[in-house]
């Protein structure tokens, strides 16, 4: 329901066919696509962790937590996931301004890529961009004009990270950091960012990621081991949207006990 190219019930049937039996839903900044995945999970015998990546920003710098369990309707994380969906609404509108001043782009353009209550960003701008023949792919649009660092960027407001662990907390969920070193998507943090996501009560470290390099993911496991973090892997499958291929990184089966364990917000669909 957010940068993904598959609606949450043919993801969970494309699980399914890979011969995977659990899936986490994670879209950005929205719980939308949890019911439609759970009937089809049902109906399939897939067993669904149901989750939300939290866009957050720390000193301009992109983080994103993802928050396992949590319960949807919590008022305090439900009004700054709200606040960050206007606010994203707002930029991304802003960047297609931006752009439509030196390509043929339009709003409308944009519009034409969207699902119903999908969370708009700029993967949206993308594939409009891809539409229209101005890139070639979404890796070569994040590249080039939506690139943080190029003339389009327009910044939106986002949660702190550090309070958004508080908050998923609070919402009853588990909170773990996606792709903490994934260099390649721009600047990172440093481990003091880590270091207090970890004494606000951030539960696990995203490991094995395509976007963790070897040496990245043996530091991460050095961190996870000296603040009692664990460890998950993560596909970060995106349909047609990105590379990465289903089922490409996992979770061990303890850490999902855990997980499942600390989580006391939903429950997993099986």
């Amino acid at each position: 329901m957010s940068d993904g190219t598959q609606t949450p019930a043919e993801l969970v049937a494309a699980v399914a066919e890979a011969g995977l039996y659990v899936v986490a839903l994670t879209d950005h900044d929205t719980t939308a696509g949890w019911a439609s995945a759970a009937h089809e999970a049902q109906r399939l015998g897939v067993r669904l962790v149901p989750g939300m990546e939290v866009s957050c920003s720390s000193d301009g710098i992109s983080v994103h937590l993802l928050s396992y369990l949590h319960d949807p309707t919590e008022p305090a994380l439900l009004a700054e996931i709200e606040q960050a969906r206007v606010s994203r609404s707002l930029r991304a509108r802003r960047i297609v301004e931006r752009l439509g001043a030196d390509h043929d782009l339009t709003w409308q353009h944009v519009e034409d890529q969207l699902a119903a209550d999908a969370t708009i960003g700029r993967p949206h701008i993308a594939d409009a961009l891809v539409a229209r023949g101005i890139v070639a792919d979404r890796e070569e649009a994040f590249a080039e004009l939506l690139s943080s660092r190029g003339p389009y960027y327009v910044r939106h407001y986002a949660p702190d990270p550090v309070e958004a662990v508080r908050l998923v907390i609070q919402a009853g969920g588990v909170p773990v950091m996606a792709h903490p070193l994934a260099r390649r998507r721009g600047r990172v943090v440093g481990d003091e960012v880590i270091e207090a996501m970890a004494d606000a009560g951030l539960a696990g470290l995203e490991v094995d990621h395509r976007d963790n390099d070897p040496q990245a993911r043996e530091h991460l496991r050095a961190l996870a081991a000296r603040w009692g973090l664990f460890v998950t892997g993560s596909s970060d499958y995106h349909g047609a949207g990105k590379v990465n291929l289903l089922g490409e990184n996992t979770t061990p089966a303890e850490v999902l006990d855990e997980i499942i364990a600390r989580g006391s917000g939903s429950p997993v669909s099986s």
